[in-house]
């Protein structure tokens, strides 16, 4: 398999009502996160990134009108438990922030693969529960993104 690429996407998936839905990982059971994903290659387009992470994560297609790009990247120590994904010496990943808002009764199909299980919950209680602390600070600034 080949190594990942240190440029992903954190996508906030969200209702008009600002339900956010959160995904548990599989491979860490408890933790709990947005949509998120590294490009598939170095020339991948980080809207392209998004559109293809949400519909395998979730089941849902996105379309690019409704993905608000926020301009706003983190750079992170990548976790010492997933380094081994990167090439040797690779320590920190660029996260591009991104949301998008979907219907209140869109249905959610998860990759077992990827995710246990999800769960649409309001602003406050999905950013309680997030594990990453720029998923966290994503969610508590959803409302000021979308005008609200």
């Amino acid at each position: 398999m080949p190594y990942k690429i240190p440029e992903s996407v954190l996508v906030i998936v969200h209702t008009p009502s600002l339900k956010v839905l959160l995904l548990e990982r599989a491979d860490r059971p408890g933790f709990w996160q947005s949509v998120t994903g590294s490009k598939d290659h170095w020339g991948e387009p980080l809207w392209q990134t998004c559109l293809r992470e949400v519909k395998e994560e979730t089941g849902i297609d996105i379309d690019m009108a409704s993905l608000i790009d926020w301009e706003q990247q983190n750079r992170y120590e990548i976790y010492p438990m997933w380094r081994h994904r990167y090439e040797p010496g690779v320590t920190h990943n660029t996260e591009h922030l991104f949301s998008c808002c979907v219907a209140e009764d869109s249905p959610v199909l998860i990759s077992p693969r990827e995710h246990l299980r999800y769960e649409w919950l309001d602003q406050d209680r999905a950013a309680r529960r997030c594990f990453s602390a720029s998923n966290v600070e994503a969610i508590e600034q959803l409302h000021h993104r979308v005008g609200r």
